[in-house]
């Protein structure tokens, strides 16, 4: 079940990243590195970072416990549904009667000029919101039924849409593609929701929903003992879910809030900045997610499954062979984009307004966060051991702690190494999100799982291998 969940997983990523490849090129080519390209990813990062965070597993290490211990799951599901969409409903039009100092927020280092531009894309791209939580809710729902086609290949559709929009804005004026690409945006959130309605009916899903609102309306209604008795364990289950959602947030979010700050202070930085840090992000993204967020994505039901049941053993198991397979794929790819990072960066991006100088200042942001890659990735392995035990609060202090620790970083090594010490920050933190992830975890079970010789054999080898071959190949071809 864990091998097919994961390919289920990594192919849909990997669809949804092969399309995201192409509307990177696209946008690179139209909007180059400048003002209007940062002025968009600005305005996108957010409910990006919004997207991130629930998509890759706050909302789901939270829900799904909540979900297969409640015993009304339909009152639950819809009272939690209810709940979020008129949270961001009411969020998202906070921004846009505050858009002005929203976009200050965002990129405090523009000036007044860029700020103006950049309000209404800000407001339109904050919409978004609210359709990604639907398109994760609907995902997460799924994914109790082992169904995870659906969740892995809807970003597909986002990355579509932005694409079609980018070729009927291509012969526009620059800030109207930016406009055009926004509202891409929000077609593709549409278009995300509505590929799950069918499985979502073929699983049954429609009737739980449709009992959750009867009991809902069944409580509002009357004030018999039965009502009252609903009542009573719907409050019990959103109590413990909440309980458990608002440190999942941060617990599962230290690479994105990280990002999200690091724009904010690239703001500061020479212009293009923002840029170098999104297309250097974008491709650390996809090793991080065909391997690390696909296995976990899978994984975590089951071990979540096992630990309710007493199967620690299980779980454990479930758990070595899923960090072997990690160690071995990230390691090749982090040595793999460090050594190609020029090679990388010129074949995909460098062409159109993409010049040979944006090429090798991104070159060197990729590699900063190449060197994140392995513990960033690891430590999601690690952390679902306290998600399924609902220790988010014990995972929302590590978090915590890598984050303050990123941040002090970057406000150093900005000084020194500009966007590069940006980059670099965040893989330092990283490396302290896994070790105290490790700790908690336990030395006794770390032990039980690294203590495969043949693991750490294959592990020389491949790597000795991948190192020989990739100088050979510089030795004949590289980006100067």
């Amino acid at each position: 079940m864990l091998r097919k969940a994961f390919f289920t997983n990594s192919t849909g990523i990997m669809c949804s990243r092969v399309f995201g490849f192409f509307r990177d090129v696209y946008t690179a080519n139209i909007l180059g590195v400048g003002i209007y390209s940062d002025i968009f990813f600005v305005a996108f990062k957010f409910p990006n970072l919004f997207r991130r965070i629930f998509g890759e597993g706050a909302f789901a290490q939270s829900f799904l416990p909540s979900f297969i211990s409640s015993n009304k799951k339909g009152i639950f599901s819809v009272n939690v549904f209810i709940i979020f969409v008129l949270i961001l409903s009411l969020f998202s039009f906070l921004v846009w009667g505050g858009s002005e100092w929203v976009t200050k927020l965002l990129a405090y280092g523009f000036d007044e000029n860029t700020i103006t531009l950049a309000q209404p894309i800000v407001v339109i791209n904050f919409w978004y919101l609210e359709l990604v939580f639907i398109v994760t809710f609907f995902s997460t729902i799924l994914q109790y039924k082992n169904n995870f086609w659906v969740s892995a290949y809807n970003s597909a559709l986002l990355n579509i849409c932005m694409i079609a929009s980018l070729y009927l804005a291509k012969d526009s004026d620059m800030m109207e593609v930016v406009y055009i690409l926004s509202y891409g945006v929000l077609c593709g959130g549409i278009a995300q929701i509505l590929l799950h309605f069918y499985p979502l009916y073929k699983l049954g899903f429609f009737k739980l929903f449709y009992v959750g609102i009867k009991q809902i309306c069944l409580i509002r209604g009357s004030d018999t003992f039965k009502s009252k008795s609903l009542a009573n364990l719907a409050k019990k289950d959103l109590k413990s879910f909440f309980k458990q959602f608002l440190p999942s947030v941060l617990g599962s979010s230290t690479a994105q809030i990280a990002s999200f700050i690091d724009t904010a202070l690239a703001s500061f930085l020479v212009s293009g900045s923002i840029s170098y840090l999104y297309y250097a992000n974008r491709i650390f993204q996809l090793p991080l997610s065909i391997f690390a967020i696909a296995i976990s994505t899978a994984l975590f039901p089951m071990v979540a499954k096992a630990i309710k049941n007493s199967q620690e053993k299980q779980a454990l198991t479930s758990m070595k062979k899923s960090f072997w397979f990690l160690f071995v794929m990230l390691l090749g790819c982090t040595i793999g984009g460090i050594m190609l990072k020029n090679e990388i960066i010129w074949l995909l991006f460098e062409k159109g307004k993409f010049l040979r100088t944006d090429t090798l200042i991104s070159a060197d942001v990729f590699a900063m966060y190449m060197i994140g890659l392995l513990p960033f990735g690891l430590a999601r392995v690690f952390s679902l051991w306290l998600y399924a035990h609902k220790k988010q609060g014990k995972a929302a202090s590590i978090s915590a702690i890598s984050l303050c620790f990123g941040v002090v970083c970057s406000l150093i090594l900005m000084q020194f190494f500009q966007v590069r010490g940006l980059a670099l920050a965040g893989s330092l933190s990283g490396i302290i999100l896994f070790v105290l992830s490790v700790r908690e975890f336990g030395a006794k079970r770390f032990w039980d799982i690294i203590a495969y010789k043949r693991g750490w054999f294959i592990l020389i080898v491949l790597g000795m291998i991948e190192v020989i071959v990739l100088k050979i190949f510089l030795h004949f071809f590289h980006i100067n």
